[in-house]
């Protein structure tokens, strides 16, 4: 991995990563009490948990930098920059949303902050982000392109051979995994052969580490290192950030195959409280303050269930409208 370590965060770095966090864990809150009262149409899958991997991993990439997400991508909607208010307007396929609630929640992009989008096809984001890298090159410049997915992609054939060409081309992406441990409703060891993950990278000569991804600052770490390589033109570099969904695999999902020890064992590790006690700690913030924040994000969320609310359907006669033959 790059020699570039991330520089010290400021106390108000700190507290905007924090609220970063606070912000998607309230969102991903609402979208929760929202699907569950059946207002929102199809499935809703829910990063709750998961929010260090969203936040470390994009915290350093420009404005015009590209990210390619999976189905569980609220999170890094928000960590990109996307609006919370337009974006649950999106999942609740309303016309303010950001693709006219086309999209819903799998499928949302936003081209005005470099997302290519989220994706319900498994893997499916790893080839587009590929494909943006290759663009970047040929533009010039020094932008990047950072794809999410989870572990079950680390099986998809689509992850080798982009990988494959991204080593031999030197593209200018990153791969991220987010290993929750489950594929939908089945554990990692299960269904993966081989003892190292790393592996799947190092294979192909692409610098490639397994990292806990409920801590902000490793995950910020690892992902300034990789951006960094990235722009000096050496090409990409493969991380997995161990996490955890809190939630199942969608919101109705019951979740019986998880044991409740190990629930526990991964709520004690929440990324959130963890950067809590760490800015208490090193004084980078008060009690009084990180409340303020946590009222903060409440405020925004609901404001953008407001607005999502009352944002209108999607007119019938503009059907055909962005459908190309």
């Amino acid at each position: 991995m790059s020699s570039t370590p991330a520089p010290a965060l400021t106390p108000e770095q700190l507290r905007d990563v924090y609220s970063r966090m606070v912000l998607i864990r309230e969102f991903e809150e609402q979208v929760r009490r929202l699907a569950t009262s059946g207002t929102v149409p199809g499935l809703a899958h829910l990063c709750a948990g998961q929010e260090a991997t969203a936040v470390g991993a994009c915290y350093f990439l420009n404005d015009d930098d590209y990210i390619a997400s999976s189905h569980r991508g609220h999170g890094h909607c928000l960590a990109k920059g996307m609006r919370p208010d337009r974006l649950l307007a999106e999942i609740l396929g309303k016309r303010d949303g950001y693709c006219g609630g086309r999209s819903g929640s799998m499928h949302v992009s936003d081209p005005s902050t470099g997302n290519l989008g989220t994706n319900g096809i498994v893997g499916g984001g790893i080839s587009l982000a590929a494909g943006a890298a290759l663009a970047a090159r040929h533009a010039g410049g020094n932008r990047v392109a950072m794809c999410f997915f989870g572990d079950g992609a680390l099986n998809q054939g689509i992850a080798f051979e982009v990988m494959n060409m991204a080593s031999i081309w030197k593209l200018p992406v990153i791969f991220v995994c987010e290993n929750n441990g489950y594929g939908e409703y089945t554990a990692l060891e299960d269904v993966t052969a081989g003892k190292s993950l790393p592996a799947r990278g190092e294979v192909f000569d692409i610098p490639s580490d397994i990292l806990d991804g409920m801590d902000v600052l490793t995950v910020l770490d690892a992902a300034h290192r990789a951006i960094a390589r990235a722009r000096r033109g050496d090409g990409p570099s493969f991380l997995i950030f161990n996490t955890y969904r809190y939630g199942g695999h969608h919101v109705g999902d019951k979740q019986a195959y998880k044991d409740d020890d190990e629930v526990k064992q991964w709520q004690a590790r929440d990324p959130i409280l963890k950067l809590q006690r760490l800015l208490l700690e090193q004084q980078a913030a008060t009690e009084e303050e990180l409340d303020a924040l946590r009222q903060e994000a409440s405020r925004r969320v609901r404001e953008a269930a407001d607005f999502a609310k009352a944002s209108p359907e999607p007119d019938a006669n503009q059907l055909s409208r962005f459908v190309y033959a």
